[in-house]
């Protein structure tokens, strides 16, 4: 965490700890003192007798929810208007350019668009009816449609203006949500749909992360003449590896933990199961979830970055501290005095 701190800054690690200081410091101290032996929502005790992690885990996180939501709402709608004239230019280069398969120059040749499609189809084919991916015949169109639409937007925004402004967490939960109201209107609400409605998110998310660290990739090897095609075989090869190392670390980290514990605490993936949770089976304490909407609107009128803030408020205070003393150390290593500036961004570099 000191190390996360480090390579974010002191800037985004102060958003993060002032997230964590109004939920720790101001929100739950003012429920302990003001909600006295009530029993609100799901609770099982009365706030008096609860400690401070159980009104963390009953209310606050839920007010975190709604605020990393919100954000992830906020940053995809400020990007709207450039994801659509983006999506627009894609479409009008595949056009112009044949869909870039006739290419001769070595640093213009892509992987043909009939072997891509041809996969994407095999891929579509094996979601849909391989039991242990619960995502059935629709689900797998959704991924297709979603994903065709996302990979555009985030490959082009990542090209264009750099990998920061790419809306993964607002794409995901616009897709999660959007995947939810669906399943529960053909009235599959039970632990089926749920399962399939959280594969197809992490499906989706995935495809706007990796399609947008692709452009960036292949962005870099253009300007040093690499080959285009060579680099997605490696781009594909890549991917395979580290889903199946990525898949079991997963899993060991989940067999040793659990996700959602105070070791593990899983924040984006359990805000996903919160959503989705909350769409099929109306058990959100949507009291708390709006609050923290609220403050989300009311930090992105004060200018300040909501996500970083809204991670802050949902995660527990002792992770944004770890993640702060990252922060000043590294502007301590910032601040320092040295000989000229080159060796001070060596040895700020060094220092991750």
């Amino acid at each position: 965490l000191v190390g996360v701190g480090y390579i974010c800054g002191p800037k985004i690690s102060g958003y993060m700890l002032s997230g964590a200081t109004l939920g720790w410091l101001v929100i739950m101290p003012l429920m302990k003192l003001f909600g006295g032996d009530n029993i609100i929502g799901a609770a099982d005790k009365a706030i008096s007798a609860m400690t401070v992690k159980d009104i963390w885990g009953t209310y606050l996180r839920y007010i975190g929810a709604g605020a990393v939501a919100t954000g992830g709402i906020i940053s995809l709608i400020k990007s709207l208007p450039l994801i659509v004239r983006t999506f627009r230019d894609a479409m009008k280069d595949y056009k112009a350019q044949g869909l870039g398969t006739d290419s001769v120059l070595r640093t213009e040749k892509d992987l043909s668009m009939k072997f891509i499609g041809i996969s994407i189809l095999a891929i579509a084919v094996v979601m849909a009816v391989l039991p242990i991916i619960p995502v059935g015949p629709i689900g797998s169109i959704i991924i297709v449609v979603f994903g065709f639409f996302f990979a555009t937007v985030s490959s082009r925004l990542v090209g264009l203006i750099g990998s920061s402004n790419n809306p993964v967490s607002g794409m995901t939960i616009a897709a999660l949500l959007i995947t939810s109201i669906l399943i529960k209107a053909m009235g599959n609400t039970g632990h089926d749909g749920m399962m399939m409605a959280i594969s197809i998110g992490t499906v989706i998310c995935v495809i706007a992360a990796i399609s947008g660290d692709t452009s960036q990739d292949l962005k870099t090897g253009f300007l040093v003449g690499a080959t285009p095609y060579k680099q997605q075989i490696g781009e594909l090869i890549g991917v395979t590896v580290s889903a199946l190392v990525i898949g079991a670390i997963l899993w060991l980290l989940d067999s040793s933990w659990g996700y959602g514990s105070e070791e593990l605490p899983a924040p984006q993936g359990m805000l996903m199961k919160l959503i989705i949770e909350g769409v099929m089976g109306g058990s959100l304490p949507w009291g708390l979830v709006f609050a923290g909407a609220f403050i989300a609107i009311v930090v992105e009128i004060l200018g300040i970055p909501v996500l970083p803030f809204a991670v802050g408020l949902y995660l527990p205070i002792n992770t944004s501290t770890a993640i702060m003393t990252g922060g000043l150390i590294r502007l301590f290593v910032d601040k320092r005095k040295v000989k000229n500036e080159e060796l001070r961004k060596e040895q700020a570099e060094n220092g991750v």
